[in-house]
């Protein structure tokens, strides 16, 4: 009887003398395939993909300018020409909600690849060297993970100034360190197992095992860790946005709450109904949509998930 190591490392015995026992991608990740199909996955993937449709084509389906003051009267309400009604000056706020979807998109996705990309590397290296170097990394990850995050980004975002560059990079400056931490613990478990042992004896080095093995291993752990960061992301620029600390030449969801909060009869009329319920409702659905989409992924990508099921 003889075994054929799979791609995590198990032995699969082999009931037939002399053939190698297979085990299916399927059958070694139970209940996978089925979180693809799960409400929460849909409805996460839904929620995603209509906002990417809204940043892409934006142009095509707002009606107006989002910055052209002359698209109505002030303070119009909800009608046939202006869904959501128009704001004190006269933008159509239908408009900047759809317009508003880009930016936070934007945001979300270059932060996300900066948390990932930054998270990963930095985790992949502390497990493959090992020793102090390890030592030294896992200490600042913890020091990192310490500070307190959102004081921290209002500080440097304040001090830096309003703009996208700052919304990224401060997102990314407090995201990496989970994302090492994960890919760190998960890279040591990996270096232990049969498989690796067995590369390196047969003189693998240090990138060929991270190409062959660990990425490949690694990989559907940092795809959820891009979901989460960027929903994350996108409250975090709405919430700098609302504070005027983003880029005040972009209309987005978080500077609508500004301005609408900034109207002194905001709140004794039904002004907030459509100028300021629209764009807290349309960040709520942004967060949780991605929020959905990766506890829907994480059946399918988690290693915890699958052992334990």
């Amino acid at each position: 009887m003889t075994t054929k190591i799979d791609v995590d490392g198990s032995a699969a015995p082999s009931d037939t003398p002399g053939t190698t026992a297979r085990v299916s991608p399927s059958s070694a990740r139970p209940g996978s395939e089925a979180s693809l199909r799960s409400p929460v996955f849909v409805i996460g993937a839904s929620v995603v993909g209509l906002l990417v449709l809204a940043a892409l084509f934006a142009s095509w389906i707002a009606p107006y300018d989002p910055l052209d003051p002359r698209a109505g009267l002030p303070l119009e309400g909800p009608s046939g020409e202006h869904l959501l009604g128009t704001d004190n000056v006269g933008h159509d706020i239908f408009s900047q909600i759809i317009w508003g979807a880009r930016p936070s998109l934007i945001v979300a996705v270059e932060a996300a690849t900066l948390v990932v990309i930054a998270g990963g590397l930095v985790g992949l290296v502390s497990a493959l060297l090992g020793g102090w170097t390890d030592l030294v990394i896992a200490r600042v990850i913890d020091v990192f993970l310490a500070l307190p995050g959102l004081p921290s980004i209002l500080l440097i975002a304040a001090l830096v100034g309003p703009g996208r560059s700052t919304v990224v990079l401060a997102i990314t400056l407090f995201g990496w360190p989970r994302v090492a931490r994960i890919v760190r613990s998960q890279a040591l478990s990996l270096r232990q197992r049969g498989f690796i042992a067995v590369a390196r004896g047969l003189g693998g080095g240090p990138f060929y095992l991270l190409r062959r093995h660990l990425a490949p291993a690694l990989g559907p752990i940092l795809v959820t860790g891009f979901v989460n960061v960027a929903g994350v992301a996108i409250l975090v620029e709405a919430g700098l946005a609302f504070l005027g600390l983003a880029d005040p030449s972009e209309v987005t969801w978080g500077s609508i709450l500004n301005e609408a909060l900034a109207y002194p009869a905001l709140y004794f009329s039904l002004l907030w109904t459509w100028w300021v319920l629209p764009a807290g409702m349309v960040i709520t659905l942004a967060v949780l949509g991605f929020t959905f989409l990766g506890v829907g992924l994480e059946p399918r990508f988690n290693p915890r998930w699958r052992s334990g099921t």
